[in-house]
């Protein structure tokens, strides 16, 4: 039976309730899933809360399969915290019954639907303005479960929100230096069509919005077209893709003729589905959102 199905039944049986502070301890035990919900949680709590992340920062979210350790940080958990949008593939059943998802009240019209309007595109933080909402969100989830903190809570996220405006128009003045036809943004996995909106950028990715899809020959002899055809300067490498389909189309841009630098390599590759381990550089939304338009802009400018 999958670890998911397991998880499920025990929490039945123990019919324990996340949502239900135990009264008493020293901090709340707050369990979330990705790096993005623990540096928000982290932002607005300070000191106050106990974090658990499930999924290490720099795994890939689509691809993570829970492990026995996880089952503990649940049942251990006061709030669970999650991103939706089928972003945690492999664990959606039990967070979907037992947790709080950041996107719970998204304005569904800024969303972007793949496969035909059947699914919702889960990187969602590369609009700031839904980003601000999933905080708005985790603060609202926050302030009912401990209520004492209230006060706090509020004063950290707006100080947050503000931080994110600031972000927003440095990002845009940062973005305007780069000519509006130099704006092709290719990279192997398809991460970055939030970012493409919100900055006026065309984004090409063979691989689609999940790193599980497998990347076909006639996906990468289409992206080597459009990159000669459009004469592309850079690809970017993320940091949850497979090296491999860039060096394919690196190979077949070579073939026609054309030469394509490769953005890759520690510290020069775009960080898609997840923060920078603790302790590193880009262990937190701003400074990684501040990274990946630098090197975007910085590689893409003739």
């Amino acid at each position: 039976m999958k670890l998911i199905k397991v998880l499920s039944l025990l929490f039945l049986s123990l019919i324990i309730s996340p949502y239900s502070i135990a009264y008493g301890q020293e901090k709340p035990n707050v369990t979330v899933t990705t790096s993005f919900i623990y540096d928000i949680v982290k932002k607005i709590t300070a000191d106050t809360v106990s974090i658990e992340l499930i999924i290490p920062a720099g795994s890939d979210p689509h691809l993570y399969t829970p492990l026995a350790g996880d089952l503990d940080k649940i049942l251990n958990a006061d709030i669970i915290l999650y991103h939706g949008f089928h972003f945690e593939a492999q664990m959606a059943e039990v967070l979907a019954d037992y947790g709080y998802a950041a996107t719970e009240n998204f304005d569904s019209e800024a969303l972007i639907y793949v496969d035909g309007g059947q699914d919702v595109d889960p990187h969602y933080w590369f609009n700031l303005d839904l980003y601000k909402q999933s905080v708005e969100e985790i603060t609202r989830v926050l302030t009912e479960e401990i209520p004492e903190n209230q006060e706090l809570y509020h004063n950290n996220a707006q100080r947050y929100l503000d931080e994110l405006d600031e972000l927003n128009q440095w990002a845009e003045e940062r973005v305007g230096e780069l000519a509006l036809e130099n704006r092709i943004l290719v990279t192997p996995h398809d991460a970055f069509t939030y970012f493409a909106e919100a900055f006026d950028f065309q984004v090409y990715a063979p691989q689609g919005i999940s790193t599980q899809s497998e990347v076909s020959n006639d996906q990468i002899i289409q992206t080597v077209n459009f990159v000669v055809e459009n004469e592309v300067p850079a690809l970017f490498m993320d940091t949850t893709s497979n090296p491999q389909t860039l060096n394919k189309l690196k190979e077949g841009i070579a073939e026609k003729g054309f030469e394509v630098v490769i953005v890759a390599g520690q510290g020069s590759e775009l960080y898609s589905d997840s923060l920078a381990p603790i302790g590193q550089e880009n262990d937190n939304f701003i400074e990684m959102f501040q990274h990946n338009v630098n090197l975007i802009i910085d590689n893409l400018t003739k």
